[in-house]
């Protein structure tokens, strides 16, 4: 049977603290390069010295990131350019330092435990703040390796992670955004299937979690029409943004009325790669526009009935003043015309009294006034009052 062969693990170590500048508990505003007890600085300084014009010494200058190679005690006997540029320190400054002067948080037993664990190891990968010389601090990524070679080394290779560190920050805060939004956000790839729905849009779809959203079609949340067809048409193919007020049927039941925002989704190289969509509830909107809508009916109507109660009452006076007075003058035994004066009186009483109800009216509403024929049409309504 082949032996199988061992796989390489990488223990990783953080060091990033809460506060960079208190990361191993120190303060480091009065930041001082010092030699250690475990080498004396011109043995370091030699050996850096008698490396020069190597192979080795053109691979250590020629990697992108900053190289500080320690003797197992942790103190620094070379580095290459890159290392000067990141702390600003000399080289002579760094030759017999203690390489936790430099990278904040590592101590004598962190340099132990590096020493032990990379004798069954091939690497460790440290998170910290690194110390410049101007006393300000940068996060690094660091990896360390052991060399073989004489007695041994540590080799720390720190690349800095300020823009990297930043990205994410930014990623993180405009995706903390993107969840809390009140609007739907969603972002779709180029065949229009979801890949991404945040907590408002399940919501507003009456769905049960993102989750079960994603992988849907655009087409399937929105509805299949023209309109969408259209819209993807526009964003995908032209690279146009596409925007329009939509219908929904919601999972749960019942309509939702959405302003819907469609934009080209590109990738870092400016490829398209899908489509953002964002969704706004109408519904709060609408609502609100219907009932102005019924606010300024009953304003116009309640205007017009006044107005129509103003011009009827003058002449019902005026009637109702002149059957009183043909009442009083009229001498006559016939009961027929007696009776149509005193309807005429009863007629115009009970005018005024509607006039009055309608004059007081504040509310629009109207009542059946003939129910609807067997057909179910032709139902008349009346105000009521």
């Amino acid at each position: 049977m082949a032996e199988q062969k061992k796989m390489s693990r990488t223990m990783r170590i953080d060091l990033i603290p809460d506060i960079p500048a208190q990361a191993d508990g120190s303060d480091h505003s009065r930041v001082v390069i010092k030699s250690g007890a475990g080498s004396e600085p011109s043995e370091l300084a030699h050996e850096s010295e008698r490396l020069i014009n190597t192979p080795y010494h053109e691979l250590l200058q020629g990697i992108y990131d900053a190289a500080l190679i320690t003797d197992l005690n942790g103190y620094i006997s070379d580095l290459n350019v890159r290392a000067v540029e990141f702390f600003q320190w000399t080289e002579k400054e760094l030759i017999g330092a203690f390489v936790g002067d430099v990278i904040s948080g590592i101590g004598t037993d962190l340099i132990e435990m590096l020493v032990s664990n990379l004798e069954k190891e091939r690497h460790s990968l440290i998170q910290a703040y690194c110390v410049r010389k101007d006393e300000s601090v940068f996060p690094a990524e660091i990896a360390v390796n052991r060399f073989r070679m004489g007695e041994g080394n540590l080799c720390f290779f720190v690349r800095d992670v300020t823009l990297r560190r930043q990205a994410e920050e930014m990623l993180r805060t405009e995706h903390n955004a993107i969840q809390n939004a009140a609007n739907g956000i969603a972002i779709a790839d180029l065949a229009a299937n979801l890949e991404y729905v945040n907590p408002a849009f399940v919501k507003m779809l009456g769905y049960d979690s993102p989750e079960s959203m994603v992988g849907m079609d655009v087409r399937q949340v929105i509805g299949e029409c023209t309109a969408t067809e259209d819209m993807i048409d526009q964003v995908l193919v032209k690279g146009l943004n596409w925007s329009q007020e939509i219908v929904v049927t919601k999972n749960s039941g019942g309509i939702l009325d959405l302003d819907l925002f469609a934009a080209c989704n590109y990738n870092s190289d400016g490829d398209k790669v899908g489509i953002v969509f964002s969704f706004t509830d109408l519904s709060d909107k609408k609502r609100a526009e219907s009932a102005m809508r019924k606010a300024e009916q009953q304003r116009v109507m309640l205007e017009t009935l006044g107005a129509a109660c103003h011009h009827l009452g003058q002449p019902a006076t005026v009637l109702t003043a002149n059957i009183d007075i043909i009442k009083l003058r009229l001498d006559t035994d016939d009961d027929l015309v007696n009776e149509l004066v005193d309807s005429c009186v009863d007629a115009l009483d009970n005018l005024g009294k509607k006039l009055r109800k309608l004059n007081s009216v504040n509310e629009y509403r109207t009542t059946s006034y003939l129910k609807k024929d067997s057909a179910g049409e032709n139902e008349s309504l009346i105000l009521e009052i």
